[in-house]
C-alpha cells in the first residue's frame, strides 16, 4: 500500500500557494508482510545459473576434495586467551587435521590470529597474555614441550613475507642450521634446501639464483621462500596468517594451490578475511566474533547453509 504525506500531497494542486515552497511528496511503501526474495533457479548440479550453490552469498562451487581427512594431530579443549583482563579467545574446542586445511574467518579482532598464534605458543611473547584450556599435538601438552621443538613441529608464515637480508640458500637452510649443535656444510643442507623449495613451489624458478638476495624477489616469491623456510624445518602443522593479503591475484591463485598440495602430508592452519578464499581452500572453516567459536564445520555447510543466524549474515555481507 502507498501512501502520500497529506500536506505535502495537497500541496500539489497549482492553486495552493504552499505548492512553491514544499519539496516532491514522500511516498511511504506499507507493508504487510516481509519480502519475498526471489532466489535463481537451481540447475541438476544444486547450483544456480551462475554456478553458485543456493546461501552462498555469490561463492563458486567448490571441488569436492579427492582424499578424506587424516589422524587429528593437534587437540583444543575449552581454550581461552586473555591479554589482561579482555577474554581475546573464549572457551574454543576443536580439532585439527592431517590432510585437511581447517579455515578461519570473522570480522577484524574476533580472535583468529589470536588463536592461531596460541597453537605454538608465540602469544606467550606478549607480557600481558595468558592461556587456560588445553593444547595437545599429538596427545602431548604444548606447555610439556620445549618451545622451539614445539615452533618447528607447528610452523607460522606470516602476513606480511619476511625473508631475511641473506642469500635465498640461507633463508632456507636457517631452520635447518638453527636445529643443529654444529653448523652442518652447505654441501649437507643443499638437498634439503631443494626439497623444501620444490613443495614450495618456487625452485624452478629459483634454481639458479639461490645465491642471490632474498629481498630480490618478488612479493609473491618471497612468501613461498617464507613457505620454504617453514617447511625446511619439517613441521607436523603449518600455520598461515593471512598468507596472500599482500599479494597481487596471480601469486595468491599459486599460494592456495600450493596449500592445496601441502595439505596432503601436513595439517594446515589459515587465517583469511577472504570469504572466497576460505571457500576455496578450506576443507572445515571455523567463524570467530568476539572471541567466541560461533560455527565450525565443512565449508560447504557453512557457506551454503549456515546453522547461526550471525554466521549467515556475516557471510552474506550483513557486517564484517
Amino acid at each position: 500500500m502507498i501512501e502520500r504525506d497529506e500536506e505535502q500531497a495537497s500541496a500539489q494542486d497549482p492553486t495552493d500557494p504552499r505548492a512553491e515552497m514544499l519539496p516532491p511528496p514522500v511516498r511511504r511503501i506499507r507493508l504487510d508482510a516481509q519480502p519475498t526474495v526471489a532466489l535463481p533457479p537451481l540447475t541438476d548440479a544444486g547450483v544456480d545459473a551462475d554456478g553458485r550453490a543456493p546461501g552462498a552469498s555469490g561463492l563458486p562451487a567448490r571441488t569436492a576434495r579427492a582424499t578424506p581427512a587424516g589422524r587429528e594431530r593437534m587437540t583444543l579443549k575449552s581454550l581461552s586467551v586473555f591479554y589482561g583482563d579482555n577474554e581475546a579467545v573464549k572457551q574454543v574446542s576443536l580439532a585439527i587435521r592431517e590432510g585437511e586445511v581447517l579455515a578461519l574467518i570473522g570480522p577484524s579482532g574476533c580472535g583468529k590470529t589470536t588463536l592461531l598464534r596460541t597453537l605454538n605458543r608465540l602469544t606467550e611473547l606478549t607480557p600481558s597474555a595468558r592461556r587456560t584450556g588445553v593444547i595437545r599435538i599429538d596427545g602431548t601438552d604444548v606447555d610439556d614441550i620445549e618451545v622451539t621443538t614445539l615452533r618447528r613441529r607447528v610452523s607460522m608464515v606470516f602476513q606480511q613475507p619476511n625473508p631475511f637480508p641473506m642469500s635465498v640458500f640461507d633463508n632456507v637452510a636457517y631452520a635447518l642450521r638453527e636445529q643443529g649443535a654444529k653448523r652442518p656444510k652447505k654441501k649437507v643442507l643443499e638437498p634439503y634446501v631443494i626439497e623444501a623449495l620444490r613443495r614450495a613451489g618456487l625452485l624452478d624458478e629459483v634454481k639458479d639464483k639461490l645465491d642471490h638476495p632474498a629481498l630480490r624477489l618478488s612479493g609473491g616469491q618471497q612468501q613461498r621462500l617464507c613457505i620454504a623456510r617453514a617447511l625446511a624445518a619439517g613441521p607436523e602443522v603449518l600455520l598461515m596468517d593471512e598468507p596472500c593479503s599482500a599479494l597481487d591475484p596471480k601469486s595468491t591463485e599459486v599460494i592456495e594451490d600450493l596449500i592445496l598440495e601441502l595439505r596432503q602430508s601436513l595439517a594446515v592452519v589459515i587465517v583469511t578475511h577472504n570469504l572466497q578464499q576460505a571457500h576455496r581452500v578450506g576443507d572445515n572453516v571455523a567463524f570467530m566474533y568476539l572471541g567466541d567459536l560461533v560455527e565450525y564445520g565443512p565449508a560447504d555447510q557453512l557457506f551454503g547453509n549456515p546453522v547461526a543466524e550471525r554466521t549467515r549474515d556475516y557471510v552474506r555481507g550483513a557486517f564484517g
